[in-house]
């Protein structure tokens, strides 16, 4: 089994990996095939190096937790899941990012000039390094050039609204908050199908009162949308504690 040092480096390889086909496919060095086939198969790779990290890390902090009265059961196992379902949510996104403007319908440029489709690749590119970096500022900075450029990027809208609504709940900034909340929705109703979207959107609404039952409705709808393993992981404290696990 891979300890965590192992684990990063594969993580940083494969990104990098990325970065070198966005590059060379938007000079003209790889053809749209087989800079799709390359992200496909990193990002796959990726999807199960990160969620394989997640899970090491969230048992790294269940064997840190101490014991004493104050600390109960119940309460060490909210923490945990907390933790992991916030890593794997801001890491693994980037499975279908590069399928983010096919969503609404759209070809791969989604009728944008090549400059553009260019820089929104660029931006995407840095958004999820970000991400991956724990600098969410300069995440969301990112997906909001993206959303600039082309407003419906459901990608972007799903990153940024999930970076807005974790910013906001934490500072209490209803604003903000809002303004997450939002922008998920919208990227629900442009892409129904999409899995990612749909789980992002539940989990916020499981998070917030009153809402445990359009949680419960769009959990639902995302079990019925072929979710990956990850997102099924991700989404299983949730479906559980909504009483929808299988």
């Amino acid at each position: 089994m891979r300890n965590e040092r192992q684990l990063r480096d594969e993580i940083r390889l494969r990104e990098a990996s990325l970065e070198d086909a966005g590059r060379e496919h938007a000079t003209g060095e790889l053809t749209d095939a087989d800079f799709a086939t390359i992200g496909e198969r990193e990002n796959a790779a990726l999807e199960l190096v990160r969620t394989e990290l997640a899970l090491r890390l969230s048992a790294t902090t269940s064997s840190n937790v101490g014991t004493t009265p104050n600390q109960p059961r119940r309460r060490r196992r909210s923490r945990l899941i907390v933790a992991l379902v916030c890593f794997a949510l801001a890491a693994g996104l980037l499975v279908w990012t590069n399928l983010g403007f096919r969503q609404a319908g759209q070809s791969a440029s989604g009728g944008l000039s090549l400059s553009q489709s260019q820089r929104v690749q660029q931006l995407v590119i840095e958004g999820e390094a970000d991400v991956a970096t724990g600098n969410d500022v300069a995440a969301l900075s990112a997906y909001e050039q993206i959303l600039a450029i082309e407003p419906t990027n459901v990608a972007a809208l799903t990153e940024a609204g999930w970076l807005d609504f974790t910013a906001g709940s934490a500072s209490k900034n209803a604003t903000v908050v809002a303004r997450g909340v939002s922008d998920l929705h919208e990227a629900v109703t442009l892409a129904p199908h999409s899995p990612a979207p749909r789980l992002y959107y539940a989990i916020v609404a499981a998070s917030t009162p009153g809402n445990q039952a359009l949680a419960k409705k769009e959990l639902a709808v995302f079990l019925t949308l072929k979710p990956s393993k990850a997102q099924l992981l991700i989404a299983n404290p949730f479906l559980r504690n909504l009483g929808l696990a299988g």
